[in-house]
């Protein structure tokens, strides 16, 4: 480990402990604190007039931006809301904490606290309204340490008389269920109906982004997120309005940005600017217009990242910035200087399994796909409630979608993206084979790995192995720091050869490495290889002994999809059968993307399913993730 990742790792010894950190007041005097309110709209892209963007109708925001100072690049760490949330409120990257993935509820450091707990202990009434989805265990607790009220009648009015705030509120209109799922006819009742008709988009006038195809479907479907915003903006105003009537404008700075990209195909779940560029406005009232560098009405093309906004809260409020946090204030007191880069992460999303990650400066934006056989549009239960998306998946098998379309919609990832974002901003252009780019391509490689390395990314394990090294009292946090557990330089350089060509004769040893994180990775890469050749097939034949669940599945997975029924079939309805409901779901979803090859454990897959469907009142998501997959599976 280098020196950066190990005073993380020292940190996060320091944080097992069971003691409060110390966070001394820095000189502000506690009536001259400002309040702080947060406006986050869920699944946007700066689709909003003072972006630029001129079909959009949002005249409450550009009214607001041009009391604001605009970033023009701020970034999500995760192209989806949960991931994102967990660095929103505690200012570490989700892959540090092992808080990655969607719904994941593994533990974090007790000590990991949110940052709006210590505002609360400076004095400061919290108030969260309404989403939580902070995507850890014991989010119950870790919700009542942070916020002195969090439900839907939360807001700042519930505090004393004279008692700074720190205010969220979540609108969900935008919603990637508003703006594609729902059905036409509950979009136009609950959020339609909130518009007049001169503030409805023609959907003949959408102006389309080459990446789709230009049909009534994706002409209706732009025109609809359109009136998701138009709706947001209105919801935005009447918050707006509310502090102003409240008399407490000149003492708030106001926050108001997007949770992750649009939600739409190829933006939210995708490492695209799509996916993880967000519209960021913060106003500061003249009282405290010293903590910025920039005047009310410009704009400021400085990087920022969601890891940057627990400090950011922190300097303006005059609270010393815990040293376990990973990011960079960007305004305040406590302000460092602008970021070099900003990094993202994608990874299963609900039944989806999936691991890229991303690295962006001001110009490139560089994309590693360490799954390159997968898809970006996969099969996914919830996002495929789209028509629009539904109707991509048709045109894709029909040969009708152009390159820049099959970016998206096509069957593999490339192993590699680079883009020139000056050059091309809808990134449809790879330039990761240009030689006139390598030695951008390399410079973007060392900073994504140092990132990787420094932060100690948990994501190179899957679920099952991470609880099974866990123990009882550990956190992934822990695990990561741990070489001896989590060899995180190994783990990345079997996970590189993903992809590669001419790696099977050296991924067919790794089967027998003695880490089954290696072995795991050997047996993605074969898979992802798709060479069937005999040293392969009786390489993986081997590994359906093997002693980790996911090492078996994926070697089962592959010998199926190479027409080799019998023993594969049968070790993946045994794991679909596996009370780990973790496993279970690797098992269903490598049976879902197996297609009509699964066709004799169909009836192992409904027995399952309507286990899932019994149970998932009582389990929650784990048992919906399952369902979510069986479903798609078996549908005709």
């Amino acid at each position: 480990m280098n020196h950066l990742s190990h005073r993380l790792c020292a940190l996060a010894a320091l944080l097992s402990l069971a003691f409060p950190l110390a966070l001394p007041v820095l000189a502000a005097e506690p009536a001259r604190r400002p309040n702080v309110l947060w406006i986050t709209a869920e699944d946007i892209s700066p689709n909003l007039g003072c972006y630029g963007d001129t079909y959009a109708r949002t005249p409450q925001l550009d009214a607001f931006a041009r009391e604001s100072v605009r970033y023009t690049r701020a970034f999500a760490t995760a192209p989806v809301c949960s991931p994102a949330r967990s660095c929103l409120i505690t200012g570490m990257y989700a892959t540090s904490l092992g808080t990655q993935r969607l719904r994941s509820r593994f533990p974090v450091p007790s000590n990991v606290r949110g940052f709006p707990a210590l505002l609360r202990e400076a004095g400061y009434y919290t108030a969260n309204n309404v989403k939580t989805d902070y995507n850890l265990r014991d989010e119950p607790a870790f919700i009542r340490d942070c916020w002195n009220e969090s439900s839907p009648r939360a807001h700042w009015r519930g505090r004393q008389p004279g008692q700074p705030f720190f205010a969220v509120f979540n609108l969900m209109t935008t919603h990637q269920s508003r703006a594609s799922v729902w059905p036409h006819k509950q979009f136009e009742k609950e959020v339609a109906a909130k518009l007049t008709p001169g503030e409805r988009h023609d959907p003949a006038k959408a102006p389309l982004p080459p990446y789709y195809p230009d049909t009534p479907e994706a002409r209706q479907t732009w025109a609809r997120y359109h009136d998701c915003i138009t709706a947001m903006d209105k919801e935005a105003g009447a918050l707006l309005r509310q502090l102003a009537e409240d008399g407490l404008a000149d003492d708030t700075i106001v926050f108001f940005y997007g949770d992750n990209g649009m939600g739409l195909p190829r933006g939210k779940r995708c490492l695209w600017d799509t996916g993880l560029h967000e519209p960021l406005l913060v106003r500061l009232p003249e009282k405290f217009r010293r903590l910025a560098p920039d005047a009310p009405g410009t704009a400021t093309d400085r990087l920022v990242s969601f890891v940057d906004f627990a400090p950011t809260v922190l300097s303006l409020c005059g609270l010393k910035v815990p040293a376990h946090m990973q990011g960079v204030a960007f305004l305040g007191e406590a302000a460092g200087p602008p970021r070099e880069f900003v990094f993202g992460a994608r990874d299963r999303v609900d039944e989806v399994f999936d691991l890229s990650r991303s690295v962006r400066d001001r110009r490139f934006l560089y994309i590693r796909n360490f799954m390159p056989h997968l898809s970006w549009m996969p099969p996914e239960n919830f996002s495929d409630g789209s028509t629009f998306r539904r109707e991509l998946r048709v045109l894709a098998g029909q040969g009708k979608l152009n390159a820049a379309q099959l970016t998206y919609a096509g069957p593999r990832k490339p192993l590699e993206e680079l883009y020139d974002m000056e050059a091309d901003p809808h990134q449809i252009h790879s330039l990761a084979s240009n030689p006139a780019h390598h030695s951008t391509l390399e410079r973007m490689r060392r900073a994504l790995r140092e990132w990787l390395l420094t932060t100690r990314d948990a994501g190179f394990l899957a679920e099952p192995q991470v609880w099974e090294r866990l123990g009882t009292t550990s956190t992934p946090l822990d695990l990561a720091c741990d070489d001896a557990k989590y060899p995180l330089a190994r783990l990345l350089d079997a996970a590189d050869l993903v992809g590669r060509p001419n790696a099977a004769p050296q991924q067919v040893k790794l089967l027998r490495d003695a880490d089954d994180g290696v072995r795991y990775w050997a047996a993605v890469g074969l898979h992802a290889a798709g060479q069937a050749t005999e040293p392969t097939r009786a390489a993986l034949r081997e590994a359906l002994k093997d002693s980790c669940a996911v090492v078996r599945i994926e070697a089962a997975a592959t010998l199926a999809e190479w027409g080799e029924a019998g023993e594969p079939l049968r070790l993946l309805e045994k794991e679909l059968r596996s009370t780990q409901s973790d496993v279970a779901l690797h098992a269903a979803r490598a049976l879902q993307l197996l297609g009509d090859r699964a066709q004799p454990v169909r009836p192992a897959m409904r027995e399952v399913l309507e286990r899932a469907r019994r149970e998932e009142k009582i389990a929650g998501d784990p048992a919906m993730f399952l369902r979510f997959s069986l479903e798609s599976a078996l549908q005709p």
